[in-house]
């Protein structure tokens, strides 16, 4: 093999049937060029990973790494990335949504001088619709895009692309600040990069996935509405903070819905039904929080009772904090709402800081 001068990603996850058939694309797509296919597996119960393996024997350009316990489009393609020995990066679905001919002509264009290139469905000869099997999701990228744009500015016409190609250096430098969490990695680096970065983009026909299911759904939604208010502030608010308030707000409506079923509807006593309410809200919490804000390295089985266990105390000490805080300042003549809402804010910070450490561990 000659030393690549393009590494291709394909961040995936259960997409064991359509590995073989995008290498044998992308191998058509790039005949005399060299390249290698890393495909970044998160651990998926489909054999992926055996899959792509088995397939290395015969394309020795197509080579795997499989993730155990961290799971998130983005956090994989800046893996992918950081393991290229190539000068250029690109990534692209696995699903074969994304047309592999345009990459020898993306690649044209880094070397002409750009440093990032970007597969766009809303140029002049894209196509945004056709590979969304029901109306409601091209509604869904369409009003994604609008509202990123809000943030990218003129940089791009479809800053929620997953078909790019930039730099390697682009992508040392995009690695160190960008979020880990969530899908839409471009977004995140035009947003922060863009004004400094020459970008061309080049036009593809958005094709339906071959075999397997996508992975769109709500939690990738909510992660993404996460990922665009932290950019509205600048990144100054994280994107696991914001989703970690977005949980706690739920509970409120969990405990003051326990709280009433068990006053009014069962006539228990309030002392007792206020400890049961608040026992709810933190196992909502939790679980929410395992399934959304966690949901890379979510705790199952064992670890997921003695998670619980932990998160239960780290929420306990937070609200004995709260207490503690708001009393103290409302002593020094603060109002009653501001101190409460001082309280509940440093509550918030100390179990988000204290659970991201002990509860879920994150590194």
């Amino acid at each position: 093999m000659k030393t690549p001068e393009l590494s291709i990603i394909l961040p995936a996850y259960n997409e064991a049937k359509n590995i073989p058939l995008i290498a044998g694309k992308i191998a058509d797509a790039m005949q005399g060029l060299a390249y290698e296919v890393i495909v970044v597996d998160d651990d998926s119960p489909d054999g992926t990973s055996a899959v792509t393996r088995q397939l290395a024997f015969e394309r020795p350009e197509v080579r795997c790494i499989r993730r155990i316990g961290r799971r998130g489009l983005s956090g994989a393609c800046i893996e992918g990335m950081m393991a290229s020995q190539a000068p250029v990066v690109a990534v692209m679905d696995a699903d074969m949504q994304h047309d592999e001919t345009r990459l020898p002509v993306m690649l044209e264009q880094i070397r002409n001088g750009a440093d990032l290139v970007i597969g766009s469905r809303y140029v002049d000869g894209g196509n945004a619709t056709s590979g969304f099997q029901k109306k409601t999701r091209a509604k869904g990228s369409e009003l994604a895009t609008a509202l990123a744009n809000r943030i990218t500015g003129d940089f791009t016409s479809d800053p929620m692309s997953g078909f790019f190609m930039m730099k390697r250096d682009l992508a040392d430098t995009a690695a160190a600040s960008i979020s880990r969490d969530g899908f839409k990695i471009l977004f995140d680096i035009v947003s922060r990069f863009g004004r400094n970065l020459k970008i061309v983009e080049v036009p593809f026909q958005f094709r339906e996935r071959m075999e397997g299911e996508s992975k769109l759904g709500f939690l990738v939604t909510v992660q993404f509405l996460g990922l665009l208010f932290s950019r509205y502030t600048g990144g100054f608010l994280p994107v696991k903070f914001l989703l970690y308030g977005l949980v706690g707000f739920s509970g409120l409506f969990v405990h003051m819905a326990t709280l009433f079923a068990f006053t009014d509807l069962l006539g228990v006593d309030f002392a007792i039904s206020q400890f049961v309410a608040t026992f709810a809200a933190m196992t909502s919490n939790f679980v929410f929080n395992n399934e959304v804000t966690y949901r890379h390295r979510r705790l199952t089985g064992l670890r997921f009772v003695t998670g619980l266990a932990t998160f239960y105390v780290v929420c306990g000490i937070g609200a004995l904090a709260n207490v503690s805080i708001a009393v103290q300042l409302f002593e020094w003549d603060w109002s009653a709402g501001l101190a409460g809402f001082a309280g509940a804010l440093m509550s918030a910070v100390f179990n988000y800081a204290v659970t991201k450490l002990v509860t879920w561990r994150d590194t």
